[in-house]
């Protein structure tokens, strides 16, 4: 097993502190989704300013997917 020498970040130490706690299945769940939609949220933010940046229309993804990737 590989030994990772790096020090936990912000986020993984906060998620040990909250793991701390024994809390219902049900509120583990629940706490994977809010910080699956969080970012999840993230991703689409980005993709929207992509969009905008890029000046993409729904004609330049009909056109990615009329093209063939090998070119």
């Amino acid at each position: 097993m590989a030994v990772i020498d790096k020090p936990l970040t912000n986020l993984q130490l906060e998620l040990l502190r909250l793991y701390s706690f024994d809390l219902p299945e049900q509120d583990l769940l629940e706490i994977k989704r809010l910080i699956a939609q969080y970012f999840a949220d993230k991703a689409a933010d980005e993709m929207d300013k992509l969009w905008v940046d890029n000046k993409w229309t729904n004609e330049t993804m009909d056109d990615w997917l009329k093209s063939d990737p090998k070119e």
